[in-house]
């Protein structure tokens, strides 16, 4: 099959649905690849590199639509590109079939099969390399705080100088889907105090793990909808989330707007009279202006100025980054193309098994097959039953590593111990029972030490053999040090001496090591 993949006519569209280093891939795949004579210009990618890639360039859009088995779209074609189609050939690309009806009617009379790229199920995990939605969404973010910056009287990052301090910008982000989040990380990195909103409660947490501080509104109820996407939320919350947008408004110095529900118009989010209450040289960038703004005054495809607010309505961020996400849409319908020709032979087949590509697909070969089924999603795996609790141990009966020595095992070492010195006392010479002494309360107190080490920064083995090597660095280190007196009996013999540097050699590899262990270990958790 020959894929085709012509030129871009949408005003200001800059990308183009394949880049040449994807074109090779095609071909291993076993498909032909024919490009239009200048598609992929705008994005920086020339004809030649095409060519190079070992694609067919083609001088005319009719040309290729004529030929191609398979055409790889950015935008919805138009009317009169599906007039030059192919009969029974393959559309693959945005299309959104909910908003243009006449574009469907016309796909199915030219027995079309058509898999819409916005159709993607985006719950199913392994749909993900495919969605091309959010490889979208995740540039138009990063792109919104770029051109709010550039509108932006001043830095994003506070600064102190010499001429003066400058204090931060504040960044407020109206839905923390992938362009809020995306949005919240560059404003973050940039060094701009980052505040983001959302109906969906649990997204407060990736909020929080980029930078950026969530606020909630005062008003319990749950915004989760299908696929990702936020729902229609009561009137209740829309006032309460209105109060929350409008003193946010008052006090930041930028918002950008990402709102959307997939089938309805952009939510009016930021009203003119917040705009009105905004400072003056603040920035409004609304990333849904194309499906009417969540902005009251934003005009889609420029940017203007209202109430002394700059309010950037563009509908072109993506192709202002056009190489960019050519080159990740490119790779979104590679992935996609390797599903439909798994036996690498050059032929498409449409599997309805597979819940992706069923939910693709809106027209089969002529057939509305829109809106598809909800997917099969894997069943949530029972709940284990609670396991028994353990049984405690009676009191006095035992203990583990870390844990302090009960009252009776207390009382019965130091029986045995009372008992062991009776024994000595009554036997042994009076030398050694000063040395005895000292060995038994050595071996008390060491032990008590020991075991009440709390581990920290290392494994509980680690916590304690470091304290028993400190225990035995210590005697090494007293019997190493030269006596006070220059008596020849207070000092060590050779023997002696030698155990104690032995000794001390071996702790301290021991000690030592453990730390360089350790500090490989955390090594692993940085950036």
């Amino acid at each position: 099959m020959l894929i085709g993949v012509p030129r871009e006519t949408a005003a200001g569209e800059k990308r183009v649905a394949t880049v040449p280093e994807v074109v090779q891939k095609l071909t291993k795949l076993g498909f032909g690849v024919a490009v239009q004579s200048g598609a992929g210009e705008a994005a920086n990618f020339a004809d030649d590199d095409y060519r190079a890639a070992g694609a067919e360039v083609l001088p005319g859009a009719a040309e290729v639509w004529a030929r191609a088995d398979v055409i790889f779209k950015v935008r919805p074609p138009t009317l009169d590109e599906v007039g030059m189609m192919r009969e029974g050939a393959t559309l693959i690309g945005f299309v959104w079939p909910a908003q243009h009806p006449e574009l469907m009617q016309a796909l199915q009379a030219r027995r079309a099969t058509v898999l819409a790229i916005d159709c993607l199920p985006r719950q199913l995990s392994r749909a993900q390399k495919m969605d091309a939605l959010t490889s979208m969404a995740g540039i138009s973010g990063y792109r919104a705080v770029i051109e709010a910056a550039n509108a932006f009287g001043r830095f994003l990052n506070g600064q102190v100088t010499a001429a003066g301090k400058i204090p931060p910008a504040k960044v407020f982000i109206a839905g923390a889907g992938v362009a809020g989040l995306a949005a919240i990380g560059t404003a973050a990195n940039l060094g701009a105090i980052v505040r983001a909103n959302d109906t969906r409660a649990e997204v407060a947490d990736q909020v929080v793990s980029l930078g950026g501080e969530f606020v909630k509104v005062d008003y319990e109820e749950e915004g989760s909808g299908g696929g990702g996407y936020a729902k229609v939320m009561s009137e209740g919350f829309q006032q309460a989330q209105r109060e929350m947008y409008a003193q946010q408004a008052r006090d930041v110095d930028i918002i950008i707007t990402t709102a959307l529900i997939p089938g309805k118009p952009a939510p009016k989010l930021i009203t003119a009279e917040m705009v009105r209450t905004m400072k003056a040289g603040s920035v409004i960038v609304d990333l849904a202006a194309e499906q009417g703004g969540n902005c009251e005054l934003t005009v889609p495809g420029e940017p203007v100025v209202r109430h002394g607010v700059t309010i950037i309505g563009y509908t072109d961020l993506l192709s202002r980054l056009a190489k960019q996400s050519s080159t990740l849409y490119s790779n979104n319908l590679l992935r996609l193309t390797e599903e439909l020709c798994k036996a690498k032979d050059g032929n498409v087949v449409i599997n309805f098994d597979d819940d992706a590509i069923r939910g693709l697909t809106v027209i089969r070969a002529g057939e509305l097959t829109w809106p598809a089924p909800p997917p099969k999603l894997p069943a949530v795996p029972a709940r284990p039953k609670a396991a028994a609790a353990p049984v405690a141990a009676p009191k006095g009966h035992g203990h583990g590593p870390g844990e302090p020595m009960s009252a009776r095992s207390l009382v019965t070492v130091f029986g045995i111990g009372a008992l062991l010195f009776l024994l000595v006392g009554l036997y042994a010479p009076a030398a050694f029972l000063s040395h005895f002494t000292v060995f038994v309360l050595a071996c008390f107190v060491g032990y008590m030490v020991v075991w009440n080490v709390t581990p920290s920064l290392h494994t509980p083995l680690m916590s304690v053999t470091n304290a028993i090597s400190s225990i035995i660095a210590i005697g090494a280190l007293v019997q190493v040090a030269p006596p006070l007196s220059d008596s020849v009996v207070d000092r060590p013999n050779a023997l002696i001496l030698g155990l104690a540097v032995f000794a001390l050699a071996l702790t301290a590899v021991n000690m030592f090591g453990g730390f360089a262990v350790t500090r490989r270990m955390l090594a692993m958790f940085r950036k």
